[in-house]
């Protein structure tokens, strides 16, 4: 029995972290999108073409329907991170770099944890909390000491949106035991579809033809990874692995949307990144060890 919680704790661990890996872009690309789309459409049509393709998947493998009885969990889902992430982080990169952003998402994970108490049932351990907290505090830190002036509306923003992505997480990843990761994301998809279209049309850019490469770019990064299959792995992950203890993965995804602007972008990494990194780092194995 010991040999499967811990195979199934490593395969959680293994998951967890490729989903961090592909959200660590979703922001940066975010960024991207809205240099040339309104957030309202940009939102929704990447929803939009998410649930085309979760639907698809569904078809295919003949996925049976969701009981009744899951639905309100599934639309706690998709209002987590179908509607409210993507909106609010949206909104707040028109106010904001992608390298702020990322940062502040790092608060995610404290999120998530504080969540999965109430709606997991998890009981992690005070050590777990304390790593936890320092590294959430790191990530503030480095926030105000790389930040131009005082809180702006987009930090209102971005805190907002770790709130609701944190309850979607827990909500999701509790409802990924039964129905399975790429389930819960592809039916959430799903669910919000009739919506996300109306706002899709509504919002329809009568200048479509003029934007720029790098905005459909990024239109497509985030519709097809950052919105379907990040998620399959990320879902996954919490499930086997635990919902507070896998969360506290994403502390590390600020760091790798930095690296990530970084060879693509040329931006320089300091020295202080360096040094947050590593403490994050510490934090998160401290973290696991405590779960």
């Amino acid at each position: 029995m010991q040999v499967s919680v811990a195979q199934r704790s490593s395969a959680g661990w293994g998951s967890g972290l490729l989903g961090v890996l592909i959200f660590s872009g979703s922001l940066p690309a975010t960024r991207v999108g809205v240099a040339g789309f309104d957030p309202f459409f940009l939102t929704s049509v990447r929803a939009v073409i998410a649930a085309l393709l979760a639907m698809a998947f569904l078809s295919f493998l003949k996925q049976p329907l969701p009981k009744r009885h899951d639905i309100l969990s599934l639309a706690v889902v998709a209002l987590g991170v179908v509607v409210g992430f993507p909106l609010l982080s949206a909104l707040a990169l028109q106010q904001m770099s992608a390298a702020h952003s990322l940062v502040l998402s790092g608060l995610l994970p404290l999120s998530t944890a504080i969540f999965a108490v109430f709606r997991a049932g998890e009981k992690p351990k005070l050590l777990f909390w304390v790593c936890s907290g320092l590294g959430s505090l790191a990530v503030v830190i480095y926030a105000l000491l790389h930040s131009s002036g005082g809180p702006t509306q987009g930090d209102l923003y971005m805190l907002v949106a770790v709130v609701v992505c944190g309850l979607a997480y827990a909500e999701g990843a509790t409802l990924s035991k039964k129905l399975g990761g790429w389930q819960v994301i592809s039916w959430a998809l799903v669910l919000a579809f009739p919506v996300m279209l109306l706002v899709a049309l509504v919002s329809w850019p009568v200048e479509l033809p003029d934007i720029h490469s790098t905005a459909w770019i990024g239109l497509a990064y985030i519709s097809v990874f950052s919105m379907l299959i990040g998620f399959v792995f990320w879902y996954r992950g919490l499930a086997l692995g635990g919902v507070a203890a896998v969360s506290q993965l994403q502390l590390l995804q600020p760091f790798f949307g930095l690296m990530l602007a970084a060879v693509l972008l040329q931006e320089q990494i300091s020295p202080a990144m360096i040094g947050a990194t590593l403490f994050v780092v510490a934090c998160v194995v401290g973290a696991k060890r405590n779960a």
